[in-house]
């Protein structure tokens, strides 16, 4: 979602968004989990003045997540189609009415042909609150929703044996939710830059969800047709799947 400027790339918005509209039109519902607030209210803010690292990220999330809807809001109209906003927090998935308002909400959302846009709400959620990364709120919303599947796109084309950039590297294309795959992200491997939603991340919360029966995949979001190419069943990016499952 971001170059390496630390700027929104708008065209990948746009591709995304294309992709979920000629899914409604097939008749699949999508829940979309997208981050972007941080880097967006830092276009806005320009450099900050606060010394605090937890309180700059509350400040540049609260001007770049309206920033954000409004992006989205505009190109989904494009396509004659509506979003809406959900910022949920961790006791949105603990038992309780917390988690039926959760479901409430996205439920009725779909029913009406709106896309709900979850994002973490990085403006209150702090320390103990937080997501570990959007990869875990995406797992568990799926999960939550009883998901016929989850996507999770990033910027490479899935989980390879080694640096994609080497070689000898290959894509692995399908991994059991059991699997130990440290092999494949220690040391050398590790295939994004230390921090949230690295791929350690995305294959840890793929595999819990795959663990629940809910076929998952790690692909290249820059692409074209990458989510319209999985939901038609072509060999792209990293299954997480059960093997008994049919994909």
């Amino acid at each position: 979602m971001t170059n390496t400027d630390n700027r929104i790339v708008r065209p990948v918005l746009r591709r995304l968004v294309k992709q979920i509209a000629e899914l409604y039109e097939r008749g699949i519902s999508t829940i979309l989990v997208s981050s972007g607030s941080v880097i967006a209210g830092k276009e806005v803010l320009g450099r900050s003045s606060i010394e605090d690292k937890t309180q700059r990220r509350q400040v540049y999330s609260a001007i770049g997540q309206p920033r954000m809807m409004r992006l989205y809001y505009n190109i989904f109209q494009d396509y004659g189609m509506k979003c809406a906003q959900v910022l949920p927090t961790k006791r949105d998935f603990s038992p309780g009415v917390h988690r039926q308002n959760m479901i409430n909400c996205c439920e009725g959302l779909l029913a009406e042909g709106v896309i709900p846009i979850a994002n973490e709400d990085d403006a209150v959620s702090v320390t103990m609150s937080m997501f570990s990364d959007n990869d875990e709120l995406a797992s568990l919303i799926a999960q939550l929703m009883n998901a016929d599947r989850l996507i999770i796109l990033t910027d490479i084309d899935g989980l390879y044996t080694g640096h994609p950039n080497e070689e000898n590297s290959n894509l692995v294309q399908h991994v059991n939710p059991d699997e130990n795959l440290e092999k494949y992200i220690k040391d050398s491997n590790k295939q994004e830059e230390e921090g949230r939603g690295g791929m350690g991340s995305k294959l840890d919360y793929a595999q819990k969800a795959a663990a629940n029966n809910i076929p998952t995949f790690i692909a290249n979001g820059k692409k074209d047709h990458t989510i319209i190419d999985i939901i038609e069943g072509k060999n792209v990016g990293t299954k997480v799947a059960l093997e008994k499952i049919e994909i």
